[in-house]
């Protein structure tokens, strides 16, 4: 029997969507958007928000949080520990948390995963120069 806290952190699933008009950069709230791409319930897709806004808020004061202040954590959430763990491992797989030192980070590698995709695909399938992406 796997624990959930202990289970693999390598990959996630994403939704892709090809309209223009679904660009999250143009949503109203381009956070949520973002979890309602990785989070299929709509409950977890506030929660996984409210862990990110707090992990960032905490890397900004200069106090990141803690791996052991999880208990803090499932309450301000609301959440039992299975369905937070199971969250964070889908963030941390998708690259947007890090943890490092026993403490939460933002992660740029979600940015680098996503700008190593679309340049194979711009330049490799479409046959377009790497330059050319840029304008």
């Amino acid at each position: 029997m796997s624990i959930v806290k202990n289970a693999p952190k390598t990959a996630t699933t994403i939704v892709i969507r090809s309209e223009s008009s679904a660009r999250i950069s143009s949503s109203r709230d381009p956070y949520y958007s973002l979890m309602r791409r990785l989070f299929q319930e709509e409950a977890t897709a506030i929660r996984g928000q409210k862990f990110l806004n707090l992990v960032e808020s905490r890397q900004k004061e200069g106090n990141p949080l803690r791996t052991n202040e999880w208990r803090m954590v499932l309450e301000y959430l609301d959440t039992g520990s299975a369905s937070f763990y199971s969250m964070k491992n889908k963030l941390t797989g998708a690259g947007l948390i890090s943890v490092k030192n026993q403490k939460y980070h933002l992660s740029g590698q979600f940015s680098k995963d996503l700008m190593d995709m679309a340049r194979w695909w711009w330049t490799a399938i479409l046959g377009n120069s790497d330059e050319s992406m840029e304008s």
